[in-house]
């Protein structure tokens, strides 16, 4: 198909492969953001996985959209880079941001993160966390507040996670402005509302996943 083949082809597929994966992550806040809500975080859970199919069907479709976004993002990465002069290349750094400079690199880092991150709370199998399955075996409900609260006591636990979401937050800063101009929905004009709404919507995503581990480190949730 063109569409993998063509070089516009597979930047669209970048593109709306990385919407997708934002949508999940404004679901994802909004579901962490119930943790301030008290049995909230806990409510959350037991209704997610009280729909298996739902959960799994949402696993899959972004598990393909990281696959596409994370292997035609890097080919396209390699290719432009050999394929422009050193001078234009140069030239080009002028008008180009940290962000935009650095995506491959804080994707790669976000990628090494979001594995860490389903092995510790979807997988629950990192050592801090397995011992709490106990409970679940004896036939109560997990403590998603618990786990939570308990995993973000550790200040290297914390300090990971906040990186993690600065990561996020330079890549959004580009990648929300570099899809409406993938999908030649911007012009001279909408091109600065574009890139200052990309920018207040990654920093709300960092304001808000990383007011969890702060509250916590601070005592503010127990």
């Amino acid at each position: 198909m063109r569409l993998f083949s063509n070089i516009v082809g597979r930047k669209i597929l970048v593109a709306i492969s990385g919407q997708l994966m934002v949508l999940f992550v404004v679901a994802h806040l909004l579901g962490n953001s119930s943790i301030f809500i008290p049995g909230g975080i806990n409510a959350y859970a037991e209704h997610v996985h009280a729909l298996p199919p739902l959960v799994w069907s949402i696993r899959f479709v972004m598990l393909v959209a990281a696959v596409v976004h994370i292997c035609f993002g890097v080919q396209i990465t390699l290719e432009n880079k050999a394929a422009n002069p050193s001078r234009y290349a140069v030239d080009r750094q002028l008008k180009a941001t940290f962000s935009s400079r650095n995506m491959i690199w804080t994707g790669v880092l976000l990628g090494i993160f979001i594995i860490g991150h389903l092995l510790h709370f979807t997988a629950r199998v990192t050592p801090d966390i397995a011992p709490r399955l106990a409970s679940l075996s004896a036939g109560t409900t997990f403590d998603v507040y618990s786990m939570v609260v308990g995993s973000f006591q550790h200040g290297a636990t914390a300090a990971i996670y906040i990186a993690a979401m600065v990561f996020l937050f330079l890549h959004l800063n580009h990648g929300i402005q570099a899809f409406f101009q993938t999908m030649g929905w911007n012009n001279d004009h909408t091109l600065p509302v574009i890139s200052k709404t990309g920018k207040v919507i990654a920093i709300i995503f960092l304001v808000g996943f990383c007011s969890i581990p702060i509250f916590i480190l601070a005592r503010v949730l127990t």
